[in-house]
């Protein structure tokens, strides 16, 4: 069967001359791609029938197992259209095909390229200026596993004189003209130069990806995420990954088909409210006062002072009985064991180590004073009953809970001044409320700076939980091995070999002992990348500093749809969050809004920010931008979609529409680095006034790929 199933318009491009090396191409990659899924099939279930074993071997298992179901899943998802395209070498070589991943035959030989290695560079970097070495360059779209167009660009047209194929658009152009889908479109066999350059840019520092509405800026921090992950080797499995930084929940759920068609699956998306369990529940601020104060950073450092007032030595000592004497724990006791936890380990996971370099001074001066052969077990055991010693250690340093912590800031004024001695007496009483914990976006970056601190309130628990089931689990196989060898009536007595060390070690399982859920989000990760990041506050901006100690970051935006606004530069701004080594890349060129909605949304935009920078539209539709009553929503809804049969609209600003399979309805919040074909605004002139106003209503309009319609 044929790959390609181009429609009759483009019969021209179906001529044998044009198709045949590409057909006899694709055979070798279906016949490849079978025998690749069944090799994998038969490993994968080898690995899983093979003991699941423990320690490292338990991880490398698994690990296998996540990298070949993985590679699986890519392969039997796309069969064919792994293909992105070919390029031909100026030596007139054989042409070498670009896929999603790379594939080989049963010979060993390379049928596809993975788009990510060097060799495939030139597929997406080659330009008329510098053709990088190739001749041509073919693209195809694929749809349901059919090649239904495809554009070939020629670098030297001497030599391809008479080539049907050419088409004067790029194929992202021409691929802009398609209907959108539930999913973000594909178009990684159709990215840029100027992208490609940024996708494929190294990962030290911070790299700033700074463009208008329909730049592809999306598009190049979802590729460039997928090719670091393959290129950058201090980002590899185990070595902590990428997160990918999202504004909202319906940008993740639109994005999430892309990263797996790229090849990769090791990019974990969030919001940044995923980032501390409050985040699920919290609302917005709606307190324009309190919002600017919780977005300074240092109120995330306000942390620090109030977590230290809980880790205060006593001042005064106290006099600690046992069965056998008295010991005296002085102030000078209290400060020393309230020193023996390393900087930087969490309050609630340091009090296990307090409280035992608190015993082992006690005991130290018990048998120096007593001269007493009393075993130290015995000695800490008794310690430990001690009614008024463990009060005071209760009291000296309490488990804290951190939404507990930052609730007290909200609610004990003295408390808030002593910890933001900045803040004014107003300030204090403008971030006073009555119930702490009604928990708001602007809280955020405080809890997950308090949870960091504090760690969890719980660990010392089921730490000592752990502990009592592995002594329990090792008490009873202990008994099985005494019977074992009790039982064992063969010469050579080889089940007494199981009270060796390195025997007791095998037999532990601390794998069956149930410990907490790990916060997959907490990091550390090797790389971020933050799409929409001109809206993070410096408050949080520290939540993903944290998580990124090499200071490795992709950063999208446009500081022209800030909705608070952005009057410094970003070298300025993220210099003042704690960056440094920053690179600006800008892209200009808007390959998504048409450039009749453009004609339109620019002068919104400028009259706010004379300074805005608005990209350059290189499309036309020849649809212009249609106005209408309210009323008319319904009819033009209806109208477009008997038109269409294909693609997706959404209503923009009337949150009483019910949304249905083809037309979403969301607020303007929430339609950012979002595309659709049609687009309405409804009652645009709601959304506000100055800047955040005028900024909801430019997002808003460019969201449009066909078609924008304005109802006041």
């Amino acid at each position: 069967m044929t790959a390609f199933a181009l429609p009759p318009h483009l019969s021209a491009k179906a001529d044998p001359a044009l198709i045949s090396t590409d057909e006899q191409h694709f055979a070798a990659i279906a016949e490849s791609l079978q025998q690749s899924v069944t090799t994998l099939t038969d490993r994968l279930d080898a690995v899983r029938r093979a003991p699941g074993g423990a320690g490292q071997q338990a991880l490398d298992r698994d690990q296998e197992v996540h990298r070949l179901t993985a590679r699986l899943r890519t392969l039997r998802r796309f069969s064919l259209d792994l293909c992105l395209g070919r390029m031909v070498a100026e030596d007139d070589a054989e042409p070498v095909y670009i896929g999603r991943v790379g594939l080989t035959d049963a010979a060993g030989d390379r049928v596809l390229v993975d788009w990510r290695s060097p060799a495939a560079a030139p597929f997406f970097g080659a330009t008329h200026a510098n053709p990088m070495g190739l001749r041509s360059r073919r693209r195809y779209r694929w749809a349901r596993g059919r090649i239904t167009d495809y554009w070939d660009e020629v670098f030297d047209p001497d030599a391809l004189t008479g080539h049907v194929a050419l088409d004067d658009q790029s194929a992202f152009i021409a691929s802009l003209g398609g209907s959108r889908s539930g999913q973000m479109q594909d178009v990684l066999a159709t990215i840029q130069a100027d992208q490609d350059a940024i996708v494929r840019a190294g990962s030290r520092g911070a790299l700033v990806v700074d463009g208008g509405p329909g730049t592809g800026k999306t598009v190049v921090a979802l590729h460039r995420s997928a090719y670091l992950l393959y290129a950058d080797p201090r980002l590899g499995e185990g070595r902590g990954g990428i997160l990918f930084v999202g504004p909202h929940r319906p940008y993740l759920a639109y994005v999430a088909d892309v990263l797996p068609s790229l090849g990769e699956e090791g990019v974990r998306t969030c919001t940044l409210a995923d980032l501390v369990p409050e985040g699920a529940a919290a609302d917005a601020e709606t307190d324009p006062e309190v919002a600017r104060l919780k977005a300074d950073a240092r109120m995330v450092r306000a942390i620090e002072p109030a977590v230290r007032l809980y880790e205060e030595a006593p001042t005064e000592g106290i006099l600690v009985e046992t069965d056998w004497s008295e010991v005296w724990l002085s102030a000078e006791d209290w400060a020393e064991a309230f020193a023996a936890p390393d900087p930087g380990t969490p309050h609630n996971e340091a009090r296990d180590e307090v409280w035992e370099a608190l015993v082992a001074i006690l005991v130290d001066k018990h048998e120096l004073e007593e001269e007493s052969d009393l075993s130290p077990a015995l000695l800490k055991r008794s310690f430990a009953r001690n009614q008024v010693l463990t009060d005071a250690f209760h009291r000296a340093w309490p488990i804290i809970d951190p939404a507990d912590l930052v609730g007290d800031l909200w609610t004990v004024p003295a408390y808030l001044r002593m910890c933001a001695p900045w803040l004014s007496p107003d300030e204090v009483a403008a971030l006073r409320r009555a119930d702490g914990q009604a928990w708001t976006a602007s809280d955020l970056p405080i809890l997950d700076a308090a949870r960091r601190r504090l760690g969890d309130p719980d660990a010392p628990a089921r730490k000592r939980r752990q502990e009592a089931a592995l002594a329990a689990r090792r008490k009873e196989m202990a008994v099985v091995v005494d019977h074992l060898v009790a039982s064992d009536d063969t010469e050579m007595k080889v089940m007494s070999m199981l009270r060796r060390p390195d025997a007791q070690n095998d037999l532990d399982d601390e794998s069956s002992v149930p410990t907490a859920d790990p916060d997959l989000l907490a990091g550390p990760f090797g790389h971020v990348v933050v799409d929409e990041a001109q809206e993070l506050t410096d408050a949080e901006w520290q939540m993903l500093l944290q998580r990124c100690p090499s200071r490795s970051f992709t950063i999208v935006g446009d500081r022209a749809q800030a909705r608070h606004g952005f009057t410094e530069s970003w070298e300025e701004r993220l210099a003042r969050v704690g960056l440094d080594r920053v690179q600006l890349a800008s892209l200009t060129v808007n390959y998504r809004t048409p450039e009749e909605v453009m004609a339109e949304a620019a002068p919104v935009i400028r009259e706010a920010l004379p300074d805005a920078n608005v990209p350059t539209s290189i499309r036309r539709t020849g649809v212009p931008v249609a106005h209408g009553p309210v009323t008319d929503l319904r009819q033009v809804l209806d109208e477009w979609l008997e038109v269409h049969p294909e693609g997706v609209a959404c209503v923009i600003g009337d949150p009483t529409f019910e949304p249905t399979r083809r037309v979403r309805s969301l607020s303007p919040e929430l339609v950012k680095g979002l595309e659709f074909d049609l687009v309405v605004l409804v009652g645009p002139a709601a959304f506000g006034t100055g800047i955040e106003g005028a900024v909801d209503r430019y997002v808003a309009m460019t969201r449009a790929t066909q078609q924008l319609v304005v109802l006041t």
